[in-house]
């Protein structure tokens, strides 16, 4: 008789989105509801994936994450960061609306302490419409959570069988199905429930960050201040009236900022907020001396994170630190 060795143990974190909405017919892949389903709807639709798996599932929210908070977004680390401790769970599959997704990965990423492969997965068509994409995109998720080539790997987000790293990966199309890329390329792919890598990250992740969820009790303030021809010196009335902690400018180019923003940005930064310049592009470096030239001293440049990303790794450094040259440094270096 063939003994086979247990399965391993991953968890599902279902949090709503397009992988969890319905719509009235069949063929409308638009006007849907997000979050209407729960996990165990999800596991009726994949029973497949239970051949892969043992899995417990966990209804943390039923939401678009579109409506996603910073408040909901550590609530949601710290509930991963409990099931990575438990020797019992060998794997973390989150289910998220699209929308937001990458910012959900790339903060886990970043500050969950754990080697366990964490994955993130969701849907562009939802649960009812036709060639729903969710029930493959889920199984592919289980199949990356629990294999044992995925530890070590940084959070993941699995999508129409590409693996990406949380630290690339980003929706580039409002529709379309293979809506996810990486400037780099995915890490690799899902054939038949089975991951294949063909590269890895080399920037520090999870264990090896400096992020620590104990130390975080909120996230700074913060918002994306996007570059458009024809911007207007309104802009300094509404800076001056917010006062984010963190700005970012998501500026031309090379993150090029209009001379009519420099003095609004340069006066939030005087009064302690970080300014980061990043680009609307959607990939590439910024230099710390681009077009605008020495009026960017004092501000922070990204590497090559996006805007979104920039904003979540600005309220992690300040999480650290507050000296403009370290901040710097961490954007170098993650």
């Amino acid at each position: 008789m063939t003994i086979h060795p247990p399965l391993p143990h991953v968890v599902v974190l279902a949090t709503g989105g397009t992988i969890a909405g319905s719509a009235a017919s069949a063929t409308d892949s638009t006007g849907y509801r997000a979050g209407t389903g729960a996990v165990d709807d999800l596991f009726a639709a994949v029973p497949q994936a239970r051949e892969l798996a043992r899995l417990t599932g966990e209804q943390f929210a039923s939401m678009d994450s579109s409506d996603l908070t910073d408040e909901i977004l550590l609530a949601l680390a710290r509930r991963v960061a409990e099931l990575l401790a438990s020797d019992d769970v060998d794997g973390v599959v989150v289910t998220h609306g699209t929308d937001t997704i990458e910012e959900s990965a790339y903060f886990l990423h970043l500050v969950l302490d754990s080697a366990k492969p964490v994955v993130l997965t969701g849907a562009m068509r939802p649960a009812t419409a036709l060639s729903a994409d969710g029930p493959m995109n889920f199984y592919g998720a289980v199949a990356v959570a629990s294999a044992p080539l995925s530890a070590g790997r940084g959070v993941l987000v699995v999508m129409n069988d590409d693996i990406h790293s949380a630290r690339d990966v980003t929706k580039t199309s409002s529709l379309r199905v293979g809506s996810f890329e990486s400037p780099y390329g995915p890490l690799g792919t899902v054939i038949d429930g089975q991951p294949r890598f063909y590269r890895a990250v080399s920037r520090p992740h999870t264990s090896a960050t400096e992020f620590s969820l104990a130390s975080i009790r909120s996230l700074p303030s913060s918002g994306i201040l996007f570059a458009h021809s024809g911007v207007d010196d309104s802009v300094a009335a509404a800076l001056d009236a917010t006062r984010f902690d963190v700005i970012v400018h998501a500026g031309f180019g090379n993150g090029t900022v209009s001379s009519r923003i420099v003095e609004p940005l340069e006066a939030a930064r005087r009064a302690g907020a970080v300014v980061v310049r990043a680009t609307r592009t959607g990939s590439g470096h910024v230099t710390h001396q681009g077009a605008s030239g020495e009026l960017v001293n004092g501000w922070i440049s990204v590497d090559d994170q996006n805007p979104q990303r920039a904003r979540i790794l600005a309220c992690l450094a300040l999480s650290v630190t507050s000296d403009q040259d370290e901040i710097q440094r961490i954007f170098d270096t993650y």
